[in-house]
């Protein structure tokens, strides 16, 4: 493995050459927009540079609206925090003391019981945890519904803790990963995203024909995709 940075049209590379790796890969890393490229070992370094040089007005797009869009703090787990579900925040109530975890969602807030000596970390696992309940619960609503306006089906749906991806497809294996900061969203957004993901098992690129897909079977998808856009992201630390 070959590592090295560069300066390419103002922006800095790091590159990563590998024996393993067949094709030239580029990633737009949130939440500073650092830019990493995978290549084959002896992919030129001329045309990485005419690559890089090609794509370089999407990566300029793509980094300032990374590093424009909103994050939340980090959560601490504490009293008095605003944790959102379904689009909406809840002020979330402490209780230390509990035998075990506990998450009670009540009309304005959320109460969180917790052991004594409950690691911040600890507490994060037990809400995520939490979240994914929720998420799967009205997943498996939006999945049959969705189906039967498509008039397909994946093979398997998944929930993923995504850093950068609202969603995937494996269009081979006929799989949808839904991350799972979609249940801190609006429903309509998590539709969105379940909506394009398979979409990608009738037509595998972002062509016209795709977005022509997607709003037949999801003509508000705008709307969901704006909303989801000007929302504040999930707190990400440098590097991660």
């Amino acid at each position: 493995m070959i590592c090295s940075n560069e300066i390419i049209g103002g922006v800095e590379i790091q590159i990563t050459k590998k024996k393993n790796l067949k094709n030239l890969y580029i990633r737009v890393n949130p939440p500073e927009g650092k830019v990493t490229i995978s290549a084959p070992i002896n992919y030129p370094d001329d045309e990485i540079k005419l690559f890089v040089l090609k794509k370089l007005p999407e990566i300029n797009t793509i980094r300032e609206k990374m590093t424009s869009q909103e994050r939340q703090s980090k959560r601490e787990y504490v009293s008095g925090e605003s944790h959102y579900l379904w689009g909406r925040p809840y002020r979330l109530d402490v209780e230390i003391g509990a035998g075990s975890y506990e998450i009670v969602k009540m009309p304005n807030k959320i109460l969180f019981r917790v052991p004594k000596g409950a690691t911040r970390d600890n507490k994060e696992k037990y809400f995520n945890e939490w979240y994914r309940v929720e998420l799967k619960r009205v997943l498996e609503g939006l999945i049959q519904k969705v189906e039967e306006r498509m008039g397909i089906s994946a093979n398997e749906y998944r929930v993923k803790n995504m850093r950068t991806k609202w969603g995937t497809c494996n269009i081979d294996k006929r799989r949808v990963w839904i991350n799972l900061q979609l249940a801190k969203k609006p429903i309509e957004c998590l539709e969105y995203v379940l909506v394009h993901e398979m979409v990608h098992l009738l037509e595998r690129n972002h062509t016209h024909r795709f977005n022509a897909l997607v709003e037949e079977f999801y003509p508000t998808w705008k709307i969901a995709k704006r909303t989801l856009d000007n929302l504040p992201l999930d707190y990400l630390e440098k590097g991660e």
